[in-house]
């Protein structure tokens, strides 16, 4: 096993950051009043969820902090609003539109949809991942209530028409959500911007702990709630609040805002730098999702002949982190949906890995990676019965 680590699975959650853990230390041990208590215990953790709802609205361009509802994390705001908003608006239709290459949180919870009733249309995407908004505008009828669309992939990175998508939503009175869990904090945007009526995000990527998160409900947005209890996060969630795990994720939101612009800079040139190298060094190489429509710290590589699962053990001894796809869905025999959605068929799905960088990866990370990849993959082609029948 070697010494040196270096981790490219931010995609999957990234490393808390020391000035989070540090805010957050505080009401795990002395400040540990019930945010919903009338006492001065209470009071001072109710000044903090305030302020952690202040910060996230800002990063995301919210009109009132009153729009950001504190929640378990990405999945659960994604199902908040997904079954929350077609519930409210049942009275209207019973149509929901979303894409083939979603995160699982939201095909599941359009699945569960369409067993109650629901009629889901999976709108179809391109080669490099892009949803077409003109497949959206068609797709809509009379009986639809909500679009819900992604705004970048977590596996290929591909950035959609989001802002393409939300005006449509709004020319035809929809709702429009967007899964942002993979763009906020690399993706300089704000929702009104978007056109989105609802959005999710998790604190765990963009360097907050696990186990929080927050969904963006536009004012006047008609949405019923999923968790059902007390009267918390004004009468939207019900549950005790997480007031730790939330001025976790208010910080780590402050310090994504005011730090974005250098992030996506760096993160761009030390992506593109690694895609050089790859390229140079190994043959039999696809890029997979959009070339220039995507996150600027993902690199998702098909490796032709190969088993992507391999690859990953492999460097997994050289002390590299990747992975090749989700973690939502690791585990699984199947490939991946998101490529062979793009139309890659299943075996060269199957060798593709996924790389993604974080704001603790540096130039001689890389390096070492460039250094450990080529001769993993040679060896693992000269074992490999397809590498000789296609070379």
């Amino acid at each position: 096993m070697n010494a040196r680590k270096v981790y490219l699975d931010n995609n999957a959650t990234t490393r808390m950051r020391e000035e989070v853990l540090e805010a957050m230390l505080p009401y795990y041990k002395d400040i540990y009043g019930n945010a919903s208590s009338v006492h001065q215990f209470g009071r001072v953790a109710r000044v903090a969820i305030d302020k952690a709802r202040e910060q996230v609205a800002s990063l995301l361009g919210a009109s009132a902090a009153e729009e950001i509802i504190f929640t378990s994390g990405g999945t659960e705001s994604d199902n908040f609003a997904i079954k929350g908003a077609s519930h409210a608006l049942r009275h209207r239709g019973n149509h929901i539109i979303t894409s083939t290459i979603e995160h699982s949180a939201v095909l599941n919870a359009c699945r569960a949809l369409e067993k109650d009733g629901s009629s889901v249309t999976y709108v179809p995407v391109d080669g490099n991942g892009l949803v077409k908004a003109d497949d959206i505008r068609k797709a809509i009828s009379d009986k639809t209530v909500l679009v819900t669309i992604m705004y970048a992939n977590n596996e290929v990175g591909t950035i959609e028409p989001v802002e393409e998508i939300g005006r449509i939503c709004k020319e035809r009175g929809v709702y429009f959500h967007t899964d942002a869990v993979q763009a906020v904090g690399k993706v300089i945007f704000d929702v009104k911007t978007v056109g989105a009526d609802l959005l999710s995000m998790s604190a765990h990527k963009i360097y907050g702990p696990k186990g929080v998160g927050a969904i963006y409900i536009k004012k006047g947005t008609k949405i019923d709630s999923i968790m059902h209890g007390g009267h918390h996060e004004m009468n939207k969630r019900a549950g005790t609040e997480n007031v730790a795990g939330i001025v976790g994720l208010g910080k780590a939101a402050e310090l994504a805002k005011k730090e974005i612009v250098e992030e996506v800079r760096k993160l761009k040139e030390l992506r593109d730098y690694f895609y050089k190298g790859v390229i140079s060094n190994i043959p039999h190489v696809r890029l997979n999702g959009d070339p220039e429509k995507r996150l600027p710290n993902t690199l998702n590589v098909g490796f032709k002949y190969l088993e992507g699962e391999s690859i990953i053990l492999n460097l997994d001894l050289e002390g590299i982190a990747a992975s090749t796809g989700s973690a939502c869905t690791s585990g699984t025999l199947e490939p991946s949906h998101v490529l062979t959605g793009m139309g890659i068929d299943a075996a060269d799905a199957q060798g593709s890995v996924r790389f993604s960088l974080g704001r603790d990866n540096t130039k001689e990370d890389i390096d070492y990676v460039l250094a450990a990849l080529p001769p993993i993959i040679q060896r693992l082609r000269e074992m490999s019965p397809l590498y000789e029948k296609g070379k």
